[in-house]
């Protein structure tokens, strides 16, 4: 029983000790969560986009509606960073009303997160850059979000046999 007490004791000190590290290890900014509101508000206001696509030189423009939102925001959220392996995986960087997650693994899909945020904290702008790399693939992409105003995916593919692509898709609301 005097042992036990110990070893509480000890646990104690050693969880009261890391409050700093659990502080600085705490969650990102929640993609996933936001892009799927953003995709349920979208789906119910049923927007009028003028939508263009291009592949290399060749780009269609359109206006639509009746988007499927949460396929057309896919890229958005799966670039979500809050996977518990990753908690001390970015780098937090607050600049005024910004703040910006930077990749300290090269390995990693997500390189760079950017929310820009107006003065009450509503999120005004989402830049989010990808890059994945292997033998025989490379993609970078930027992923480029402003609320009832902007959605832009710029895709630059290199694979080897196939050679390289530029891609951009942008709705304008």
């Amino acid at each position: 029983m005097k042992y036990f007490g110990i070893l509480i004791f000890t646990l104690f000190l050693s969880c009261s000790g890391n409050k700093e590290d659990i502080k600085s290890a705490g969650t990102y900014f929640d993609l996933k969560s936001f892009f799927g509101k953003e995709a349920s508000r979208l789906q119910a206001l049923n927007p009028e986009i003028n939508k263009s696509v291009s592949r290399n030189s060749l780009e269609q423009i359109k206006k639509v509606s009746g988007i499927n939102w949460k396929s057309e925001l896919t890229l958005f959220i799966e670039s979500d960073i809050n996977k518990p392996a990753w908690k001390k995986s970015y780098k937090v960087i607050r600049r005024n009303d910004d703040i910006i997650y930077k990749s300290l693994d090269d390995n990693l899909k997500t390189r760079e997160i950017r929310i820009s945020r107006n003065k009450n904290g509503t999120v005004q702008k989402i830049i989010v850059k990808n890059h994945i790399k292997n033998s025989l693939y490379q993609s970078s992409e930027k992923l480029i979000y402003i609320p009832d105003s902007l959605y832009q995916i710029d895709k630059h593919q290199h694979v080897l046999i196939i050679g390289n692509n530029q891609y951009r898709i942008s709705g304008r609301f």
